[in-house]
């Protein structure tokens, strides 16, 4: 019997921009950005962080409804703050959501498309009585933030954004990038073992640097963990939450048969451009900048849907299968034009996706969109 395609569900009137409020496939839920506004694009609460919170999860808790979920059943949360000085205020409100067995949470900043808009989350979760484990290995501290650091469900595994942090005290381990990758990624190794895994076993990474001159040294510690088959990986200059963590990284991991897919000659020695485990394929960001296009945002995104489209067919799959999209833009008077061409993507039915603005590593780029897909 073939296993049921992807659902997509809508709470209400569907998005005029070409996503939907949520997708649901092979036994996660996919929740789109949202953002604190009224319906007819007006910021509420504006001006603060906590009101725009609370409008946020609330609003991301009917459309979990909508999906047959709850809050509870929430695995991984993604925040975009437009100002790091309201970190604390937006934790304080978030945490009367979780009192108990948060997700796994990343936070770092970068602009949004609604002007005033202060907070924007997007989410996975899981269907009622499906598995939801929080992992936390031995002698680790509590997070000092309302996350977990490690929830399993099934054969995939959620961490939270890791910065360089002894799990034992909660102290900050300072130095530069390359020790600071380092700091994260043997952190993020306790936690794979605690699930009983390794770090074999990443399918997908995103990594966020505030200075965009420290990415190569970043490359270099994270290729000593990732030596042969790395994960999906995209990369982008965003400011963190805390002044003191020079990289923070995020990751996915299964324990599912896992294979890397190259539809081209070429390899990056820092990333796959597509892993598959199971049933999902774990995309990279993927850019389509050439000298022809320079500046061009809507020619960039066909290139890179296009480039995205070889990747899915190399894996098995094709674009009616993707149910989650990121899209970073360097720029957001460029959204309008990116949603043009990014419509003709997916004309019979939109994956959840959020939309941010922050700078990326690839001279000319303009924007990068890094996909989940679900094989049917």
């Amino acid at each position: 019997m073939q296993t049921p395609p992807r659902r997509i569900v809508n709470a209400g009137t569907p998005p005029a921009a070409p996503y939907s409020h949520a997708v649901a496939a092979d036994g996660l839920i996919y929740l789109s950005g949202v953002i604190a506004e009224d319906g007819s694009r007006q910021v509420v609460g504006k001006g603060d962080v906590r009101a725009q919170t609370r409008a946020v999860i609330e609003r991301l808790r009917e459309r979990l409804a909508a999906a047959g979920s709850s809050l509870d059943r929430v695995v991984s949360v993604m925040v975009y703050l437009t100002s790091a000085a309201d970190f604390g205020a937006m934790n304080e409100e978030y945490a009367t959501f979780w009192p108990e067995d948060p997700p796994t949470r990343t936070t770092i900043v970068a602009g949004l498309v609604l002007p005033g808009a202060l907070v924007e989350m997007s989410m996975i979760a899981v269907p009622p009585r499906a598995e939801r484990v929080v992992v936390h290995p031995d002698g680790w501290q509590r997070s000092p933030s309302p996350y977990s650091y490690a929830i399993r469900t099934g054969d995939t595994l959620f961490l939270s954004g890791l910065v360089s942090r002894n799990g034992r005290d909660n102290t900050v381990v300072p130095g530069d990038v390359p020790a600071q990758t380092r700091v994260v990624l043997d952190n993020a190794g306790e936690l794979l073992r605690a699930a009983g895994m390794t770090h074999a076993n990443v399918v997908s990474a995103r990594v966020y640097l505030p200075d965009g001159t420290t990415f190569q040294q970043m490359n270099g510690e994270y290729r000593r963990f990732f030596a042969t088959e790395p994960p999906a990986r995209a990369t982008v200059q965003a400011p963190l939450a805390g002044p003191h963590y020079n990289v923070e990284i995020t990751l996915v991991a299964s324990s599912a048969p896992r294979t890397v897919v190259e539809p081209g000659p070429t390899r990056n020695p820092n990333l796959s451009s597509a892993v598959v485990a199971g049933r999902r394929v774990y995309l990279s960001g993927m850019l389509g900048n050439r000298p022809d296009n320079a500046g061009d945002v809507k020619g960039q995104t066909a290139e890179t849907l296009a480039t995205i489209v070889r990747a899915l067919e190399a894996a098995g799959a094709a674009a009616d299968d993707v149910v989650d999209s990121l899209v970073y833009l360097t720029n957001l008077d460029d959204y309008a034009a990116m949603n043009d061409a990014y419509r003709a993507f997916l004309p019979g039915g939109f994956p959840a996706r959020a939309t941010v603005q922050s700078g990326l590593f690839a001279p000319d780029g303009v924007v990068e969109i890094m996909m989940t897909a679900v094989k049917p």
